[in-house]
């Protein structure tokens, strides 16, 4: 679906594979964490259709689970993206 002005929302797409972070919690934390960086994004400049997808495993040195240190390399990486 094309954006427009006619006041359509632009559209999220979120893919965190269960193989690249292993727990639900995390999983869930980063898709929560996603949709705060694209909406303010998008509330501000960002006017298009969007879609992230997780390439790489997060959580190896600390067994599988999201500390604060990767969650701020991840939220710089995605606001460096946008």
């Amino acid at each position: 679906m094309a954006c427009s002005d006619q006041g359509v929302k632009p559209d999220l797409g979120i893919a965190v594979a269960k193989k690249l972070a292993k727990r639900a919690v995390d999983r869930n934390q980063l898709k929560r964490m996603i949709r705060e960086l694209i909406r303010g994004a998008q509330a501000t400049h960002l006017n298009s259709d969007a879609v992230v997808k997780l390439k790489k495993p997060i959580g190896r040195e600390t067994r599988g689970r999201l500390r604060n240190k990767e969650k701020e390399t991840l939220r710089t990486q995605i606001a460096g993206l946008i």
